[in-house]
């Protein structure tokens, strides 16, 4: 018999789905969405290329959404 994956799998959402709204009511959905993690970054934010299950990020300018992806 195989293993088993002990990696929680991320909420089957779509990202490019909150693009547009506010930063707030994005994040407010996304946790009502079951992601864990949700981080805000302003436009050209230097991040590193790690990826966290259940993390969500959002790119924000201006209090509005522009960019969102998965990690």
């Amino acid at each position: 018999m195989a293993p088993t994956s002990r990696t929680p799998e991320p909420p089957r959402d779509r990202p490019e789905s909150y693009v547009g709204l506010d930063a707030e009511g994005a994040a407010r959905l996304a946790r009502t969405r079951g992601w864990s993690t949700v981080r805000s970054l302003p436009p050209g934010a230097i991040v590193t290329m790690e990826y966290l299950v259940g993390r969500i990020n959002f790119e924000v300018e201006d209090g509005t959404v522009t960019r969102s992806w998965v990690g």
